[in-house]
């Protein structure tokens, strides 16, 4: 079994969570521009909120175990770790989005820098706050 610290995930889950709805909110206008979606203006119900949150929870407690799997120590090679995975997921999916869906590339750019945020963010606390 591998050992984490669940507060840390925790923290890190609440981090990224608040981190989102900061972002979005603050991006709001360009977003609205490109999505459809976000011009409407609607707020998120509770219910995708909820699944916000899990799905942080998610990814937090993947990143943790992977900095712990692969030995990664300190924030420096947080911040790698963060990085090669924000390119190897979020990137790769969002560019596919791009090229086989029609998205516009400012809407995959402005989902690409709150995921790289977020990998940043949850690698660092994951792995420092062990």
């Amino acid at each position: 079994m591998i050992e984490l610290n669940y507060v840390a995930i925790g923290v890190a889950t609440v981090a990224v969570f608040i981190f989102a709805a900061i972002y979005y909110s603050v991006i709001a206008p360009q977003r609205a521009e490109v999505s459809s979606v976000a011009a409407a203006g609607v707020s998120p119900s509770p219910v995708v909120m909820a699944f916000e949150l899990v799905k942080s929870a998610v990814v937090a407690l993947v990143v943790a175990a992977l900095a712990r799997l692969t030995g990664t120590a300190g924030a420096a090679e947080a911040v790698l770790l963060g990085v090669a995975l924000w390119i190897a997921f979020p990137v790769v999916l969002l560019l596919g989005s791009v090229v086989h869906e029609g998205v516009a590339p400012k809407l995959a750019a402005i989902h690409a820098g709150d995921w790289l945020v977020k990998l940043l963010v949850i690698a660092v606390i994951t792995t420092v706050w062990r």
